[in-house]
């Protein structure tokens, strides 16, 4: 027996899920879009909910549905285009970015 047969996993054990994190982000509807492009680009974020001052949401997308062009992560036009002109419309929004893996360490710690 090998070492790589005594690592793989045994059939039938369920293989542990995924963790999924929440990261709540305060922005401006000016940052609204470049930040969302930002999250897009890193790779790690799954999901993006986008709520109102008071707590109404206002829109959701996944971002898992990006494509690759040139090496960058490009959301669809209509999405970009939904994106800004809710940024028009708002002042201040909180962001819900729903992220699989490893937590991100509190910079603030």
């Amino acid at each position: 027996m090998t070492d790589q047969d005594k690592t793989a996993a045994t059939p039938g054990t369920p293989a542990e899920p995924p963790r999924t994190f929440l990261e709540e982000l305060e922005v401006t509807g000016a940052e609204l879009v470049e930040r969302v492009r930002e999250l897009a680009r890193e790779g790690s974020a799954r999901r993006v909910t986008i709520f109102s001052e008071d707590g109404e949401e206002l829109m959701g997308m996944s971002l898992t549905l990006g494509t690759v062009a040139g090496g960058l992560v490009v959301l669809s036009a209509p999405a970009l285009a939904a994106l800004g002109a809710l940024a028009a419309l708002v002042t201040h929004v909180r962001v819900v970015v729903t992220r699989d893996g490893v937590a991100r360490p509190d910079p603030t710690a």
